[in-house]
């Protein structure tokens, strides 16, 4: 079977495609190359800007997963427009060339930012979506635009509410945050919010199976899953996870937006119910800290850093 996955040069992209073709799938990525450049030499690469992409098609009856869009969750409430563009405007064209090829199955990666901050922890999938940022608003008009396909052109397809994914070669968030202050200054860590923040992160090979799963074992018409850990870890323990893996003992020093927050839209308490998925025979083998305990050496390496111990 062909998949197409866009986005698919960038970090989720990129491990999504390795995985695809390790299986056998004839697979296609579409990809404009501005925030990634993963490239697997036996993928087919289409450079082309998902904005402005009238009239694309893929081939008939394929898998799409689309995870083409703005990652930063910061950016979307000071770039309003160009998140706008890459979210929403993006998944209309990808759901439009999805159509018109009669795709056998749609996936679309959303988040757990349509919630906001939920006043029940753990999250589960009916809870009503109240986002606080631009990029939850925009992956919950994305997940409405993908059921009301499904509806009504007949297109199988789910919206995957990810919690924070780390791990591999993840380009962006608090573990990278934390290794690239460290490197520039070893006495000093500056944290952005109280460092109470608590929130759960998914390491990006439990990630893969979860979609590898819900691709196999999902048998409705449109649904939506969320896609996280059984647990949550604060701001604070991951400072502690990656000065560790350094080797640092720097004094900390907190930028707080308000109210603990790091920045404008910032959710502070995260946790997803999980039950959903789990029902289905999937659940995380590594839990929050030892994610952020794989990324941070997986960053380290990245770098040309060597470990201390």
């Amino acid at each position: 079977m062909e998949a197409v996955v866009t986005g698919g040069a960038g970090y989720i992209g990129g491990h999504l495609v390795d995985e695809l073709i390790s299986r056998g799938y004839r697979t296609i990525v579409y990809d404009d190359f501005s925030s990634g450049s993963y490239v697997n030499p036996k993928a087919l690469y289409s450079k082309v800007d998902l904005r402005n992409s009238e009239g694309l098609t893929f081939p008939k009856g394929s898998i799409v997963f689309h995870l083409a869009a703005n990652p930063d969750v910061r950016t979307s409430m000071y770039n309003t427009k160009e998140h706008f563009e890459r979210d929403v405007v993006v998944t209309f064209n990808v759901l439009e060339a999805a159509r018109r090829s009669d795709a056998f199955f749609f996936l679309f990666a959303s988040s757990s930012t349509v919630y906001g901050e939920a006043d029940k922890l753990p999250t589960p999938e009916d809870y009503p979506k109240r986002p606080i940022s631009f990029y939850g608003l925009f992956k919950q008009v994305g997940e409405e635009m993908v059921e009301f396909y499904s509806r009504n052109y007949g297109i199988r397809a789910v919206s995957l509410r990810f919690a924070n994914i780390t791990g591999g070669r993840v380009s962006h968030g608090v573990v990278v945050d934390f290794v690239r202050k460290l490197l520039r200054n070893r006495e000093e860590l500056e944290i952005l919010g109280n460092g109470k923040q608590k929130k759960s992160y998914l390491y990006i090979t439990d990630l893969i199976e979860a979609i590898f799963v819900l691709l196999e074992k999902f048998r409705g018409v449109y649904d939506a899953f969320n896609v996280g850990n059984l647990d949550w870890i604060t701001v604070d323990e991951i400072a502690r996870i990656v000065e560790e893996e350094m080797g640092l003992k720097p004094r900390h020093v907190y930028k707080d937006f308000g109210e603990g927050r790091g920045w404008a839209g910032d959710v502070r308490l995260m946790l997803l119910d999980i039950n959903k998925i789990t029902s289905l025979g999937w659940r995380p083998r590594y839990g929050s800290a030892e994610a952020v305990r794989f990324a941070v050496r997986d960053v380290l390496r990245s770098l040309n850093v060597g470990l201390p111990h």
